[in-house]
């Protein structure tokens, strides 16, 4: 197999059979719904996308209704996909787009690029999937594809190695149908060419890849050097009054799951105590202390410890202010939680 000559066209011919032709933001496509899924894809499987990607545009169908919005109601309907700041990039870049496009994406690689939340490789399956445009893509599932195909080693993180994957994603691009091609070379390390197990038996590609010639296909790509994930702790206060309303807090503007409604947060439980005082009456000693529960980030665990308190009275100043409020439990649906808190709420 010659790659360069032949990589492209096995690859739609694979497609053509194998790959998926009917997911929502292809009917129809357009380069809202295109921007929009590749967000949410971001780290994310397509069957968990789906249905947050049919909720959102249901319920924000075009960018003007995006761009008009209220951050809460965008990170409401965000809520359990996890990765926040996507939802506050694509709400950014939405009134950006609003400002300096007409109301529209732009159809241009450096402008794109520039919108809050696009890195180069989005802006890639943008331009090939809203308008056939000849733009490479290097997502987690091309690099594994190319770095198995062509025996490139290196963690594909690294600036030199990266560059050299750009170089040949970009000489690969064949001269029509960008749009199935973007989405193959996705469908093809999603679901062949897979992290683990591999289906090299039925790669269509196999007689050319470097990788399996050398039994190299589970060192390729190489992995990150790893260290262990240090572990924080928090102590998260589930407040009720006597109504059952639950006492939530906003997060800060930046950090982990920035703008977000959360429980009342505290790294050591004295301070929890000292802020509950404060802030409501109440029986701090009367709290019923949880499971702990584990959540991984991307750089860290997070261990929380919840800690339920039942019918204590609302202090005048804890009123529906900018960074509390009482929510009852029907509101909770409809209110921007990290997953984690939706789960100890649900519990």
């Amino acid at each position: 197999m010659n790659i360069e000559r032949d990589y492209t066209a096995r690859l739609l011919a694979w497609f053509d059979r194998h790959g998926r032709h009917d997911l929502p933001w292809q009917h129809p496509r357009t380069p809202y719904r295109v921007w929009l899924s590749e967000i949410m894809l971001q780290q994310t499987q397509v069957a968990v996308v789906i249905p947050y990607f049919q909720r959102f545009v249901d319920a924000l169908p075009d960018l003007s209704s995006l761009a008009n919005a209220a951050q809460d109601e965008v990170l409401a309907l965000w809520s359990g996909l996890g990765y926040y700041a996507r939802a506050r990039n694509l709400h950014a870049a939405a009134k950006r787009c609003v400002e300096l496009h007409d109301g529209d994406l732009p159809r241009d690689l450096e402008a794109l690029v520039a919108l809050p939340g696009i890195g180069r490789s989005t802006a890639g399956a943008i331009l090939s999937q809203a308008w056939g445009d000849a733009a490479p893509i290097l997502d987690g599932n091309v690099k594994r594809v190319l770095s198995r195909l062509f025996g490139i080693e290196g963690w594909p993180g690294t600036p030199a190695v990266e560059k050299r994957l750009w170089g040949i994603a970009a000489s690969l691009l064949p001269d029509a149908r960008l749009a199935d091609y973007t989405q193959a070379q996705m469908d093809f390390g999603a679901t062949l060419c897979t992290r683990a197990d591999p289906a090299c038996a039925i790669c269509p590609l196999q007689d050319g890849c470097t990788a399996l010639r050398e039994g190299r296909v589970a060192e390729l790509p190489s992995p990150k050097p790893g260290k262990p994930l240090p572990e924080r702790l928090a102590h998260m206060l589930v407040i009720e009054d006597e109504s059952q309303r639950v006492l939530l807090q906003r997060r800060p503007s930046t950090g982990v799951w920035a703008s977000l409604w959360s429980l009342p947060e505290h790294a050591d439980i004295a301070d929890a105590r000292h802020w509950f005082e404060r802030h409501v009456d109440g029986d701090f000693d009367a709290a019923r202390s949880g499971d702990a529960m584990v959540h991984g980030f991307s750089h860290y665990r997070l261990r929380i410890h919840p800690h339920r308190i039942a019918g204590v009275r609302p202090r005048d100043a804890v009123g529906d202010n900018g960074d509390l409020r009482w929510a009852a439990r029907a509101e909770l649906k409809a209110i921007g939680l990290p997953a984690p808190v939706r789960r100890l709420l649900e519990e």
